[in-house]
């Protein structure tokens, strides 16, 4: 009660949610297997001064406080723990300034990625970073979970794009990292340390985002192979031959099988993998006629190159239903999300492929291939409990098999609940204990998203 009392004296009534069939409803993303504990109350603010105040309270009181956008992480990472403060961001999604002369935004967290996508393409601008889920999913998640998509090939990742941030610490005073400027090199590089922490060292407010200028719209081709080793070898000629792809999209057999189960795409049964490429290049035809002729070299049964943007979206809409149509094959999936570099990328998918025998269970996977990101996504019946542990058990030997290959156990889901362990595995005890050290000088109290990452 002296919590929710000390919340009233600095924010709205309708900030606070106390009902516990409404808070219940905040306590956990998308991710399977991570478990989510009953937040105290949800807040949330709208102004930078009512995030200060949320958190100069939850300090003095020592309470926990777990910082959410639109919640479509796949980690866990905006699970609530038991008696914790939900600061929810929702609420602060202003985009405050376009500047087409400097090429940046300035956004407040809560804005939707689409949303200023679509804001910056009125002025000819380009926001590279395109998460799968961008429609409903924030900035500010992007910049907790140090998001990727499908451009990254070309244009890389959340990362690259945050310039500056004002982030609220812990103790609620307001730091302000980084800059508008295309260039600066002044002092330790504190914004990058808040990309990708996951709420855990501060709450950002308000971001500085670098833009580009609008490209060309992009052709796209899609090349069909009898099998992964095939595709993958196209993949490696196309980024060995210097091509700079705005799209490099991989399915696997079962990925493929589930979408035209799904929506009767005509895609061959004995297409064993499917490459799409795109460019948005000036002369993106002559690019796919390049790219097409190695695809052939390295194996493609038929590969067929759009003419047109419509036919573009026609090619590329099978990548875009994959996920939906893997949530058709059982109850529940578990979406992987590991790393590798490309030259091992085949081994990746065979070893998964083995994997889903071993254990019994239908394992699809797709790729961002270009960088190597792949998302094998394990299908499997949430009411059957056998079903469920050999699920968990695949997880395992995926994570492990992407270390082994030389990867990282996250390309831009983040860590969060799902892969506290295998963090420390990847990053060895020297890596945890500097990585906690850092954690301590934000959040001395331990009170930002406890339980995440470490």
């Amino acid at each position: 009660m002296d919590l929710i009392a000390r919340l009233r004296a600095g924010l709205p009534g309708e900030a606070i949610l106390t009902d516990p069939d409404v808070t219940g409803s905040y306590a956990n993303d998308m991710a399977s297997f991570c478990e989510a504990g009953t937040p105290a109350v949800v807040v949330l603010p709208r102004t930078v001064e009512e995030v200060q105040h949320i958190m100069r309270t939850a300090s003095e009181l020592r309470v926990p406080v777990v910082p959410q956008g639109a919640r479509t992480g796949l980690s866990g990472a905006a699970n609530a723990s038991d008696g914790c403060i939900v600061l929810s961001l929702v609420k602060m999604d202003r985009i405050i300034e376009i500047s087409p002369v400097d090429r940046i935004a300035v956004v407040e967290p809560g804005v939707i990625n689409a949303v200023l996508s679509r804001a910056v393409n009125e002025h000819g601008l380009y926001y590279p970073p395109d998460p799968s889920s961008w429609e409903q999913c924030s900035i500010g998640g992007n910049i907790g979970t140090a998001s990727g998509g499908l451009c990254c090939v070309k244009y890389g990742v959340t990362a690259e794009y945050v310039l500056g941030l004002d982030v609220v610490l812990a103790d609620g005073r307001l730091l302000t990292t980084g800059r508008r400027t295309a260039k600066g090199v002044a002092g330790y590089d504190l914004t990058r340390l808040f990309v990708g922490s996951e709420g855990s060292l501060g709450i950002v407010v308000r971001a500085v985002l670098a833009l580009k200028p609008e490209p060309p719209q992009q052709l796209a081709l899609a090349a069909e192979f009898p099998s992964t080793a095939a595709a993958c070898q196209a993949v490696c000629e196309i980024m060995a031959r210097g091509h700079a792809p705005s799209l490099l999209e991989l399915m696997d057999r079962t990925s493929i099988r589930a979408v035209n189960d799904m929506a009767q795409m005509g895609l061959p049964d004995s297409t064993e993998a499917l490459l799409l490429a795109a460019f948005d290049t000036p002369e993106p035809a002559a690019d796919l006629a390049a790219v097409g002729e190695l695809c052939t070299a390295a194996g493609a049964t038929e590969v067929v190159p759009a003419e047109t943007a419509a036919e573009s979206d026609l090619l590329l809409q099978a990548r875009r239903l994959t996920l939906t149509a893997l949530e058709q094959v059982k109850s529940a999936t578990m979406i992987d999300d590991v790393c590798v570099p490309r030259s091992r990328l085949a081994e990746m998918l065979d070893g998964t492929a083995a994997i889903a025998e071993k254990y019994g269970l239908t394992i699809g996977v797709c790729a961002h291939a270009g960088d190597g990101n792949t998302h094998p996504t394990v299908c499997f019946d949430a009411a059957d409990p056998d079903e469920s542990r050999r699920a968990r058990e695949s997880f395992d030997d995926i994570m492990a098999l992407g270390l082994q290959l030389g990867g990282t156990i996250t390309g831009e889901h983040g860590v969060g609940v799902l892969k506290k362990e295998w963090l420390a595995r990847e990053l060895g005890p020297v890596g945890v204990e500097l990585q906690r050290g850092i954690k301590d000088v934000f959040d001395p109290l331990g009170i930002l998203n406890p339980g995440k990452l470490f």
